[in-house]
């Protein structure tokens, strides 16, 4: 993902990139099995999100950091995608729950739904560490998988004094 035009919403990108994914997907369960295919979608998902997050990390003259990770938001909120619940954002932490989510939604409806983690979900801790690696998310939940919301808690992670 090119984050050359910032005026597509992630939603909208992860539409088109579903389009494409789902028939290569149902060909590749067909030969080589649900598993072997999830596994090969997940990791190449994985992949691109590391480098998506380089490259977001590119474009700020300052450098990124988790405020600039928090400035980066409206993407991923765009076109009403998420229904979010801010709980704390400081210089250290950025933590929220999302209580609804029109991407997990939008998976079920193309018929993703076994997937819509390895497309969406997965992508979410892979990003930070290409965007800024001092940052890592713990979440325990999310409506993908069947939960009511989705817990998104950003770190700054503690440096080992030498």
């Amino acid at each position: 993902m090119s984050c050359d035009n910032n005026n597509m919403g992630i939603l909208a990108r992860r539409r088109i990139e579903a389009e494409i994914i789902k028939p290569i997907y149902d060909v590749m369960v067909r030969e080589i099995g649900k598993a072997r295919a999830q596994a090969i979608i997940g990791e190449a998902i994985e992949q691109a999100a590391i480098q998506a997050g380089r490259d977001f990390a590119a474009q700020e003259p300052q450098g990124a950091n988790l405020q600039s990770f928090v400035a980066l938001q409206y993407l991923w909120e765009k076109d009403n995608a998420l229904d979010v619940k801010v709980i704390d954002s400081d210089e250290q932490q950025y933590n929220y729950d999302v209580t609804r989510c029109r991407y997990a939604e939008m998976y079920h409806e193309m018929g993703l739904g076994e997937i819509g983690h390895l497309l969406s979900c997965a992508r979410d801790d892979k990003f930070i560490v290409g965007y800024a690696p001092e940052v890592e998310l713990e979440r325990t939940t999310t409506i993908m998988s069947g939960a009511p919301r989705c817990d998104f808690r950003y770190h700054v992670k503690k440096q080992d004094k030498p």
